[in-house]
């Protein structure tokens, strides 16, 4: 996922997707644990979309936070 499709969205779509990221981390790490995981690489993945949402989240706060 790139920053910049992230950034199209609408912030309640951003939470909502952060949700989504967090409980699939979570899955993959627990497949990991029972030795079903197939691909390695998927938890930094998902540990970098995850951290690319909450830095468009903090930008989008900062923004409203620096208008008022």
């Amino acid at each position: 996922m790139k920053a910049h499709e992230l950034r199209g969205r609408s912030t309640e779509e951003l939470v909502t997707e952060l949700e989504d990221l967090k409980e699939n981390l979570f899955n993959q790490k627990a497949r990991g644990i029972l030795g079903q995981l197939e691909d390695t690489t998927l938890l930094g993945k998902l540990r970098k979309d995850i951290a690319r949402v909450k830095t468009i989240l903090r930008a989008r706060e900062l923004e409203s936070e620096s208008q008022t």
